[in-house]
């Protein structure tokens, strides 16, 4: 997904959002980028939360706050995101989360990913796993993944799951599951699905 893509989808929305409002806070956050706090807290009640049925697992709101980022001058966009993530609402952390790869920030919003792992906020931990999500390191990634399952968010989320997953996940995973099945609990399908691959690709000792 690149901003482009975001104009385009937010173009679509039957329901449109307010363009003009975007457009002005766009060229605004541009020239001003101390400005950008307020219009993100605003761009929800002034776009709507509706879904973007072409930009799917995005809403009008996220969509609408991420081109904000993407609109701020380059060496603004690392204290912004950090910011605005620290001080918001869920919704907030959320549109933060999915807007980073979007943005020219590099590694600098990887506390951000893990703040947003450690909760137990199931969307924000989903929104974390997002393309971003390349730039954990190995072992905390596998924690994230284990979280996942813990709490029940679709793997369907993980970016690059299936080239990620490895043999030291494998032997996690399993180790979750073992410990679910004994209290009598549930493994979701797709769990049990990526260990079974797992398991088929790196033995049962994996």
């Amino acid at each position: 997904m690149e901003p482009d893509d975001l104009r385009a989808a937010l173009a679509d929305v039957p329901a449109a959002p307010d363009q003009g409002w975007l457009r002005e806070a766009l060229d605004r956050v541009a020239r001003e980028p101390d400005d950008i706090g307020g219009l993100f807290a605003t761009a929800a009640r002034r776009c709507g939360r509706a879904p973007l049925p072409q930009a799917p697992g995005w809403t009008v709101d996220e969509a609408a706050r991420a081109l904000l980022l993407a609109a701020l001058p380059a060496d603004r966009v690392a204290y912004a995101t950090d910011t605005l993530y620290r001080y918001g609402d869920a919704a907030e952390k959320r549109a933060v989360l999915k807007a980073l790869p979007l943005l020219p920030i590099g590694a600098d919003a990887v506390p951000l990913l893990h703040d947003a792992i450690r909760t137990n906020d199931t969307r924000l931990v989903a929104a974390a796993l997002g393309p971003y999500a390349g730039q954990l390191d190995q072992p905390m990634w596998r924690q994230a993944v284990l979280k996942c399952v813990f709490m029940g968010v679709p793997l369907a989320v993980v970016h690059d799951l299936d080239r990620r997953a490895d043999a030291e996940l494998a032997t996690m995973l399993a180790g979750l599951a073992e410990e679910r099945y004994a209290a009598g609990r549930e493994v979701a399908a797709d769990a049990v699905a990526l260990l079974d691959r797992l398991t088929a690709a790196y033995g049962k000792k994996a």
